[in-house]
C-alpha cells in the first residue's frame, strides 16, 4: 500500500502548483515514480480496469516529470525510473502477488489523491523549505543505526585465521568507498560508518558476530559479509530482524532463492556462473575431455556450491556429471594430502583442476602437485582472493604460478575504466601503501551500489524504503 503521506504529496504534485522551480523536486518525483509506477503497472495488467482511468493519471505524472526536470537528461532519467516501476507493477499481477481487486483499489487511491493540497504548500522553492514541509511527523524512535549525522553498517567476516586476508580486503574496499563519500559530506548530511565483527570464517562464531553488530553496534544493515558456510547462519539472523543483507562476498545459491529473500541483495556473479565459464573454456577452447577435469573443493557448503556449478556446466554441455572426481580438504586448514594422493591414483591422468578453495589451501595443493603434473591447468573461483593466492605462489617460485587461472566478477584492477581509476586513487588516498586487489575492488563497487541506492531513497531513510529503491534500480552506470 502507498502511505497516506505519499498520497498527499502525490496529490500536491499532480495538482500542478507552480511554487517550485524546475529541477528542485527531482528527488521527490523520483521517489514518487518508484511508488506510483507499480500501481499503474498492476492496473494495466488487469483488463477489467478502464484504460482512461489509468491514462489520466499517467498523463498528469508525465507533466510532473517535465516540470521537475531541469534538462532533457533529468527528464529521461525520471521517465526511465517510472517506466521500470510500471513494468515491475505488471509483473506483480502476472506472478500472482497482487490481485486485480487490490490493483483497482490502489488506483482509486491515486485518483482521489489528485484533489490534494497545492504543491506550493508542500514543496517550496528552497531545499530547506521542502525538507521541512514533507518531513513526516513521528513519535517513534528513528530506525536502528540511523542518526542525524551517521548511518551505521556492519560486516561479519574473517579477520583472523587462514582466510583473514579476504575479510581485511573486503572491509578495506568498503571503507575506501565510505571514506570517499564522507569526504564530500556523506549522503544527505549523514556519514557512513562500518563496524566489523570477526567470525574467523567459522559458522559457529557467526551468530555471535551478527549479534554484536546488531545489539552492541546497533547497525542499520549488513554489507560485505564473507563466506558461504557463515552466510548460512548470518542470513537467517538478518531475515528474522528484517535487516538489509547486501553485497556478500560469496557466489553461493544460498543467497539466491527463488523467489528471492526480500532483504538479501547480491552484487557478484554466482559460483555456477564462474564455474560454467571455466568448464566451457577447458572443454571448448582447451579441448580437454570431461574425464580429464577434477574438482578440488572445500568440504562444506562453499565447496558444495562450486562443485554443483561444475556439475551443472557438464550437464549443459550434454556431458554426464556422475563421474566427476571431487578432491576435498577441510575448511580453515591446508591439509591437502588426501586430495593429492587421490589425484595420483587417477588413470588416465587429470589435466585440469577446478578449485573451489581459499588461497592458502589452493597454494598448498598447487605446491604439492605442480612437479607431478607440470602441464596441469589450475583454476579457482574469485572467492579465493587472487592477489593473496598470487602472493602465496610467488613465495614458492615462478613455475607455481604458471597455468593458474582465477575467474573474476569485477573488472581487471590493471584496467583503465573510470571506476577502477577512481578506486585506485581513493585507495591510495585513504590507505597509502595498500596495493589494488580484486577483493577490495569488489567491496568498493558493492559499497558504491549501496551508496547510490541510499541517495535515491532520500532523507527519510528506512529499511523498507531502501529495499524498494534497490528493487527498482536498473541500468546503474558506475563507470565499470
Amino acid at each position: 500500500m502507498i502511505s497516506r503521506k505519499i498520497l498527499l504529496l502525490l496529490g500536491a504534485v499532480l495538482s500542478g502548483a507552480t511554487g517550485a522551480h524546475a529541477g528542485d523536486n527531482t528527488d521527490i518525483v523520483r521517489d514518487l515514480a518508484v511508488r506510483v509506477g507499480p500501481v499503474i503497472g498492476s492496473a494495466l495488467a488487469c483488463r477489467d480496469i478502464a484504460r482512461p482511468r489509468i491514462q489520466a493519471v499517467v498523463e498528469k505524472f508525465a507533466v510532473v516529470i517535465r516540470d521537475a526536470s531541469a534538462n532533457e537528461a533529468e527528464r529521461s532519467d525520471l521517465t526511465q525510473v517510472f517506466d521500470r516501476s510500471v513494468a515491475d507493477g505488471r509483473a506483480t499481477v502476472t506472478a500472482g502477488r497482487v490481485d486485480c481487486k487490490a490493483a483497482d483499489q490502489r488506483l482509486a487511491d491515486l485518483e482521489r489523491s489528485v484533489a490534494g493540497p497545492s504543491l506550493s504548500s508542500v514543496i517550496g522553492p528552497s531545499a530547506a523549505v521542502a525538507a521541512t514541509s514533507i518531513a513526516p511527523v513521528s513519535t517513534g524512535p528513528a530506525p536502528r543505526g540511523i542518526g542525524e549525522r551517521e548511518i551505521r553498517f556492519g560486516i561479519a567476516a574473517p579477520f583472523s585465521g587462514s582466510a583473514r586476508e579476504l575479510g581485511r580486503q573486503m572491509k578495506l574496499g568498503i571503507d575506501t568507498a565510505f571514506n570517499r563519500v564522507n569526504d564530500s559530506g556523506g549522503v544527505d548530511g549523514r556519514l557512513l560508518k562500518l563496524y566489523a565483527a570477526d567470525d574467523g570464517y567459522e559458522p559457529g562464531r557467526t551468530a555471535e558476530a551478527m549479534k554484536q553488530l546488531y545489539e552492541k553496534d546497533q547497525v542499520f544493515g549488513i554489507i560485505g559479509n564473507v563466506g558461504t558456510p557463515t552466510a548460512a547462519v548470518a542470513i537467517p539472523y538478518a531475515l528474522e530482524r528484517r535487516m538489509l543483507f547486501f553485497g556478500a562476498f560469496t557466489g553461493s545459491n544460498i543467497l539466491r532463492n527463488d523467489p528471492p529473500d526480500r532483504y538479501v541483495f547480491n552484487y557478484r556473479a554466482s559460483y555456477a556462473e564462474e564455474t560454467d565459464a571455466v568448464v566451457r573454456y577447458l572443454i571448448k577452447l582447451r579441448k580437454l575431455q570431461p574425464r580429464q577435469i577434477a574438482v578440488f573443493a572445500q568440504q562444506d557448503s562453499y565447496g558444495d556450491a562450486g562443485f554443483a556449478g561444475v556439475a551443472k556446466a557438464f550437464r549443459a554441455l550434454g556431458v554426464s556429471d556422475s563421474a566427476i572426481l571431487r578432491l576435498n580438504y577441510a575448511r580453515n586448514t591446508v591439509d591437502v594430502d588426501d586430495a593429492v594422493n587421490q589425484l595420483k591414483l587417477q588413470k588416465p591422468p587429470i589435466k585440469a583442476v577446478v578449485m573451489v578453495a581459499t588461497y592458502r589451501a589452493a597454494a598448498r595443493f598447487i605446491e604439492k602437485t605442480r612437479d607431478l603434473y607440470p602441464a596441469m591447468i589450475y583454476s579457482n573461483v574469485s572467492f579465493v582472493g587472487s592477489t593473496a593466492l598470487a602472493d602465496e605462489l610467488k613465495l614458492l617460485g615462478p613455475r607455481y604460478a604458471n597455468g593458474v587461472i582465477v575467474t573474476q566478477v569485477v573488472p581487471a584492477v590493471a584496467g583503465y575504466s573510470s571506476a577502477v581509476l577512481e578506486y585506485k586513487n581513493a585507495l591510495a588516498k585513504y590507505f597509502p601503501g595498500e596495493a589494488p586487489d580484486y577483493v577490495s575492488l569488489e567491496g568498493y563497487v558493492a559499497a558504491n551500489v549501496l551508496i547510490q541506492a541510499i541517495r535515491r531513497t532520500g532523507g527519510q531513510l528506512d529499511t523498507e524504503r531502501l529495499i524498494d529503491t534497490l528493487e527498482t534500480t536498473r541500468s546503474l552506470d558506475l563507470g565499470l
